[in-house]
């Protein structure tokens, strides 16, 4: 197999620029799958320079699996495939919050896309966080412990947030209905790659179950600072065509919200069929 495009790495532990590749042009099976495999290696896959519409994005997000219609928020009218984020003041949107998407789900989604549309002058930067650096840098005596536990998550924190500041999330009692909080191991292995992963996150991760609340609110402070150690991140700065890749399973992210110009981004999630173990 041939790879038709250059891969450039951006941190130790996460995070590769890809060029020379057109995501809008037919990807042949050789693409995808050396695209997958970029993927499993550096967990966030940056590409810039691309000429991408709404219809070019869910074609590329077919190639790892059927599209998750997102569990609230806005979307492009007539196509629920496809998110759409269209900000001016995002202090208080959640996003700006490290996180994995939608663990509150049985099988949480396997990735996301993101594109830029719209972009301010400055400020709007997103950073992604390596839940296997994280796991990697504790003491095996924590990772230990860690690997005995559960811990819930639940989407009742970040709606109720959205709230507060003033977004429109639908109805709560529904969404919490259909989600009610689930269990988790606190440190899962990776589908394809078995690594071992941390998997807790400050907008989901409510606390670790079987133990008292307050061994569970002083450890899940202890993690929820680890992912911030900046030798986990990678930090990508948006331009027009810019379009990220990442792997939502093994990864935080965290969308600065330090803008007052419009910024609109195109979101297609992929479904996740892994259930974490």
């Amino acid at each position: 197999m041939t790879q038709r495009f250059s891969s450039e790495r951006l941190s130790l532990h996460i995070g590769a620029e890809l060029k020379g590749i057109d995501l809008a042009a037919a990807l042949d099976a050789d693409d995808v799958s050396a695209i997958r495999e970029q993927l499993r290696e550096h967990h966030v896959l940056f590409f810039r320079d691309q000429q991408v519409d709404a219809e070019a994005l869910k074609t590329l997000a077919r190639h790892f699996g059927s599209i998750d219609v997102h569990a609230f928020g806005r979307h492009l009218e007539g196509d629920p495939e496809v998110g759409l984020l269209d900000q001016t003041k995002p202090e208080k949107d959640g996003a700006n919050r490290w996180h994995t998407d939608s663990t509150f789900m049985p099988q949480p989604p396997f990735g996301t896309i993101l594109a830029a549309v719209t972009l301010p002058d400055i400020g709007g930067d997103t950073s992604w966080a390596s839940n296997h650096a994280a796991y990697d840098r504790l003491s095996p005596q924590i990772q230990e412990m860690l690997c005995k536990l559960s811990a819930t998550h639940d989407v009742s924190g970040p709606l109720l947030r959205a709230v507060a500041g003033g977004h429109s999330v639908g109805s709560i009692d529904e969404v919490r209905a259909q989600w009610p909080p689930i269990s988790h191991p606190v440190v899962c292995r990776h589908p394809e790659t078995g690594r071992p992963m941390l998997f807790v996150n400050s907008n989901f991760t409510t606390h670790i179950n079987g133990i008292p609340e307050a061994e569970s609110a002083a450890l899940l402070k202890f993690l929820f600072e680890h992912i911030r150690t900046p030798e986990l991140q990678v930090r990508f700065r948006w331009q027009e065509g810019s379009v990220v890749l990442w792997d939502n399973r093994c990864t935080q992210h965290y969308a600065s919200a330090d803008y007052q110009e419009r910024r609109i981004m195109h979101r297609v999630t992929i479904a996740g069929s892994w259930a974490p173990n």
